[in-house]
């Protein structure tokens, strides 16, 4: 299961159909100490580039897109009481939501982390 980004920092990994999807680690440290985090009710349908959940630090407020055409199927609401979890494990335990793709064509247009990583060191 390989692992692909977006251009605002959103990472997405695919089991069949279903892409679980969440901010990377440089989102995390630009974002701070994140304190609140909401996100979606499942059965959303979201379009590619829609606000899919909210993440809120002492530093800023946040959105985090959609990054593929889908339906969410699970949100990981564990967030909404340790919120903090997506500085300590953003590309892990700190998943924001499961979406149901509609397209998985769509995928072709992310990046692989070779990528990921210079779109970064370009900043």
């Amino acid at each position: 299961m390989s692992t692909r980004f977006t251009e605002d920092h959103e990472w997405i990994t695919v089991d069949g159909d279903v892409a679980t999807v969440g901010i990377t680690d440089y989102a995390q440290s630009q974002l701070g100490d994140v304190v609140f985090v909401e996100l979606p009710e499942v059965g959303r349908k979201l379009k590619k580039g829609d606000e899919a959940a909210v993440v809120e630090s002492v530093k800023a407020a946040s959105e985090v897109y959609a990054p593929l055409d889908g339906e969410v199927v699970e949100a990981n609401d564990s967030l909404a009481d340790q919120p903090g979890t997506v500085n300590e494990d953003p590309e892990g335990a700190a998943w924001f939501v499961k979406i149901r793709l509609s397209d998985k064509s769509q995928l072709d247009s992310l990046m692989d982390e070779a990528a990921y990583k210079a779109h970064v060191e370009g900043l």
